[in-house]
């Protein structure tokens, strides 16, 4: 029986690959938005937006800097001296992505590479996700955050923040044909969508006094959006524009300016030092004409009449005539769309052979490794406390029993993600000495010690289960209750819940995409997050599908194999030709 399960992963991957390969990129193929589009791909600033009044944060712009040469690096308080650590993200292009070849780029990065090579020291990025990444800058799990953060008001209460690099302003996007044409137009009772923990998640609740739909990212709301599962997305422009392509069933219909002025590199409060000396580097890359560049490249724009980067004494950046350029090109806004059938909406999204083809390398280079290698290491530590766990439950002593209780009702009470997010970031400073601040065996604890949890409970109920008798007679051949327990219970107990076992392993096997909450480098990357890497660069769901078929064939072989060996347990191995078939003989001395 687990032949055909194998046959069946092997059909699987075998589909992906000679599919991938059997396909020719077509004129229409998902370009890669982790590229810099350039000045040919610059827009105008919206009417609305050039007039308004915008709002203002000068009273947290810095008068000047610093000058580099008085800046002592080895004071900046970083957690590795001469590097800075980088929280990011993966999936907001142009401003926050990750390349194809694993890279971290975008504006913001890139930037803040510019800026760190002013000051002497080298960038160690890391992904993460928005949500958790203000309080990861605070914890000193990164020195510096990095993701288009708005600086408002309420944010500078949890983190410091340096002078503003770039202005930003939001962007009301719906679907094609709606009859929302602007902010004015949202109503109660509409969907309207947001990415959590964003400031356009705080201006649809504060300012449009909505209950908006959370994701998670940007490219799973989008085509959300675009299915018509929400009514409008309130979204960074940048994000947006960059998302949109032409012949999409989504049109871009208002502008509004963001509730802070700016946006700026996060810093922990308490380290003035290193927020002094990003800004004297920002001032740098400013006056040498870095960022300028920088900008041109990625994100092409006018920018507003009454702000500039930097302190309030840094250079005034020369730009191109963004206007001219866009008004040369003459891009429209918005392409008219032509629907499409339900099946070529599905194919567009979820079986591109091409994006399959791409995805390929890195999901088994990168993403199955990791995987493995948290799936094994944490299903080792949850089986050996697991089955102390499961001892300690049944034992006699109360000082055994009630802990193992406690221990469990926790760790299956709270959120896994809640769970992995405590140990990586309240005993991740406790060890950073051991760990050197890599997430990652905080990562495989906090996965083996829930997965504990449950195995606990499993075996605890195998081991109940076995009869009493087995016990006592242990124990009259002479067997100590230790070795009873040892070598006749719980071997009974572990093959009766074989595959509750395996269930609980292709659980852990899942779970292990959670990891990425942590922040781990481009090379820590698990197959659902190469998925959706691959998913933010292209804007398709279809590398998301690829690695589901790989989390296919490594589960559908094992589910069945481990049926296999159920009943052969149960049933015992099969009589062969060969056996002799032994009858008890019975003397005539015996008998009497």
């Amino acid at each position: 029986m687990a032949r055909p399960a194998i046959r069946l992963a092997g059909f699987i991957a075998t589909c992906m690959i000679v599919g991938g390969l059997a396909t020719v990129p077509s004129a229409g193929a998902a370009p890669d938005l982790c590229t810099p589009p350039g000045e040919e791909a610059a827009v105008t600033l919206p009417v609305k937006l050039a007039n308004a009044k915008r709002p203002r944060e000068d009273k947290y712009t810095t008068a000047d800097v610093e000058p580099l040469s008085s800046i002592d690096v080895t004071k900046l308080g970083l957690g590795t001296p001469g590097v800075l650590t980088v929280g990011t993200l993966t999936e907001s292009p142009p401003t926050n992505c990750i390349t194809a070849h694993g890279r971290y780029s975008g504006f913001d990065n890139e930037l803040l590479r510019a800026i760190a090579a002013k000051l002497g020291l080298r960038v160690h990025f890391v992904g993460t996700d928005f949500f958790g990444l203000l309080a990861q800058v605070e914890s000193g799990r990164f020195d510096v955050g990095s993701a288009s953060i708005n600086a408002t008001d309420e944010r500078r209460r949890t983190v410091g923040f340096t002078n503003g690099y770039d202005f930003g302003y939001m962007a009301l996007v719906v679907p094609a044909g709606s009859e929302i044409t602007d902010f004015d137009g949202l109503t109660a009772g509409q969907r309207i969508a947001v990415v959590q923990g964003t400031v356009e998640d705080a201006y649809a609740v504060d300012a449009l006094e909505a209950e908006p739909v959370r994701f998670p990212d940007s490219v799973t709301l989008y085509a959300s959006l675009k299915s018509r599962q929400v009514d409008a997305w309130v979204a960074p422009s940048l994000t947006a524009l960059n998302l949109l392509r032409p012949g999409d069933p989504a049109n871009i219909v208002g502008y509004t300016f963001s509730p802070a002025g700016y946006e700026a590199y996060a810093v922990a409060k308490k380290n003035q030092a290193l927020i002094s000396a990003l800004n004297s580097g920002l001032d740098a890359v400013i006056e040498d004409g870095t960022w300028p560049q920088l900008f041109t490249d990625w994100v092409p724009r006018p920018l507003p009449p009454d702000w500039r980067p930097g302190s309030k004494s840094a250079a005034t950046p020369h730009l191109p005539d963004f206007a001219a350029i866009a008004a040369r090109n003459h891009r429209s806004d918005s392409q008219p769309y032509t629907p499409k059938s339900t099946l070529a909406q599905l194919r567009d999204s979820f079986f591109d052979w091409e994006l399959y083809r791409r995805a390929l390398p890195d999901l088994l280079k990168t993403g199955l490794p990791n995987t493995l290698l948290l799936t094994v290491s944490g299903g080792a530590i949850g089986l050996v406390a697991g089955l102390g766990l499961a001892v300690a439950g049944i034992s006699r002593s109360r000082w055994l029993r009630w802990p193992a209780r406690i221990y469990t009702d926790i760790f299956r009470g709270l959120p896994e993600v809640l769970i992995i997010l405590l140990i990586g970031l309240a005993v991740g400073p406790l060890v950073s000495g051991l760990t050197h601040n890599n997430p990652y065996p905080l990562g495989i604890a906090a996965l083996g010690l829930t997965a504990a949890a449950y195995i606990g409970e499993i075996l605890r109920s195998g081991i109940q289960s076995v009869e009493a008798g087995q016990l006592e007679a242990s124990r009259a051949l002479g067997f100590g209750y230790p070795a009873a327990m040892r070598l006749v219970v719980i071997p009974q107990g572990i093959r009766r819940v074989l595959p509750a076992l395996v269930n609980q392993f292709i659980a852990l096997l899942k779970a292990s995409a959670l990891l990425y909450f942590l922040g781990l480098v481009a090379g820590q990357r698990e197959l659902f997050q190469v998925g959706r890497d691959f998913n933010a660069q292209t804007g398709s769901l279809s590398p998301l599908v690829a690695a589901g078929i790989l989390y296919l064939a490594l589960t559908i072989p094992l589910t069945h194999l481990v049926n296999v060996v159920d009943q052969r347990l149960r049933r015992g191995r099969p009589p062969e030709a060969d056996d002799v078939e032994l009858s008890p003989t019975i003397s005539s001395q015996e008998m009497t």
